[in-house]
């Protein structure tokens, strides 16, 4: 069989550099079929390639950032299943199939579509209602062919935007690894000057009101355009955003199955600018009243100067869980952490409150591309992405 491999990859090889690729794909399927390769035919200088099959096109929806990614529903890009198609294949014979896949994936009348390693659609929206408008950020993974997948809706902090908050966060790379979308609403500096959600606002806190309206607006509005399991959808946020997040899930207990909150406050822990200064500066209650809680993943740095690390303690206290375990460790880079585990009134481990030693105000794990980060702690997006997909909403 090496006696046959060998003079195969060199002529497939040659056909290549030559742009006769339909004559060296050729050459490979007779060497895995175990056939002799016919012997080189000469090339001459300036003669034209092979005719391949025409290109189809595939309309693609505008997108931002990154780069433009085949449109929902496409197939695989043609690069890997050529070589993923023959079965035994030698490693070098393979790279040479996955280039020329690239090079030409209509050679198998597949339609042209990115290489692997590129990433999905980050897309612009905008919702309106009633209760008032906003643009959001949507991240959809090339995954998504049209089956039903979770969503995550992700609240910003303060000063920051969508972009910003993803690329600190990193969470549209988990969903891009795990197939799920993710929703960044966008506040306005008109609404809040420093574009912060106005969780302290009882205009904004409760359901079908004000800005709370709007999100869940925004999920829904998701769920509409694509296949999304409702039983899959969550909310996050940090700081303002982890606020908002958490009167979210007082308000749309039947929208969201879980919720991620990292520096953020109680839902209805103030009601006006003063009482929120004073919660975050001394720690607060929430004044909603918290019922069957969803469960709750909490992150919180120890060193937080914006918001009291007692806030943290009092988003899980207001569920009324039971301790189960507390848990500790140290992240790959540098950071101890301490886990506590909780329970509903029926034993079921439904709330997680993390407290990360030495950090302050910012997403632990995060990519220090965005504003708020702290690269040094565990990764707080894996963790409620691993929370959220071991707590869907009971079936009713």
């Amino acid at each position: 069989m090496r006696n046959k491999i060998l003079p195969g990859m060199a002529e497939a090889t040659r056909l290549t550099r030559a742009g006769r690729l339909g004559e060296a794909l050729t050459v490979i399927q007779r060497v895995v079929r175990g056939e002799d390769s016919p012997a080189p035919s000469p090339t001459q200088p300036g003669s034209p390639p092979a005719p391949l099959r025409p290109v189809r096109q595939i309309a693609k929806p505008q997108v931002v950032e990154p780069p433009p990614a085949a449109s929902p529903g496409a197939r695989p890009a043609p690069a890997a299943g050529l070589a993923d198609g023959l079965p035994g294949l030698p490693e070098g014979l393979r790279d040479l199939v996955r280039e020329i896949g690239r090079r030409v994936g209509p050679l198998v009348g597949e339609p042209a579509t990115p290489a692997s390693t590129e990433p999905g659609q980050f897309l612009d929206r905008h919702f309106a209602a009633a209760a008032g408008q906003r643009a959001y950020k949507l991240y959809v993974p090339r995954g998504y062919r049209g089956q039903a997948v979770p969503l995550v809706v992700m609240l910003h902090g303060c000063t920051q935007n969508p972009d910003d908050f993803a690329a600190g966060t990193g969470m549209n790379r988990i969903a891009e690894a795990e197939t799920f979308l993710v929703a960044y609403p966008a506040q306005t500096a008109a609404a809040n000057h420093a574009r912060c959600w106005n969780w302290f606002s009882t205009a904004d806190q409760r359901r079908d009101r004000g800005e709370a309206a709007i999100i869940a607006g925004i999920a829904r509005a998701v769920m509409e355009e694509f296949s999304i399991d409702s039983r899959r959808v969550y909310v996050a946020g940090l700081s303002a955003g982890g606020a908002a997040a958490a009167n979210l899930a007082a308000a749309y207990p039947d929208l969201f199955a879980a919720v991620g909150i990292h520096s953020g406050l109680c839902a209805g822990a103030a009601s006006d600018l003063p009482s929120a200064l004073r919660a975050m500066r001394e720690g607060a209650k929430g004044a909603v009243p918290v019922g069957d809680a969803l469960p709750t993943i909490v992150f919180h740095g120890d060193q937080d100067s914006t918001v009291h690390p007692r806030n943290g303690a009092a988003i899980i206290a207001a569920t009324g869980a039971t301790l189960l375990r507390d848990e500790s460790g140290t992240s790959p880079n540098g950071r101890a952490w301490r886990r506590s585990i909780l329970a509903d009134e029926r034993g079921r481990p439904r709330f997680e409150h993390w407290v990360i030693q030495g950090s302050g105000h910012a997403w632990s794990g995060g990519d220090a591309a965005g504003s708020y980060t702290d690269p040094l702690g565990p990764d707080a997006s894996r963790e409620m992405w691993r929370f959220f997909r071991e707590h869907p909403r009971p079936r009713r």
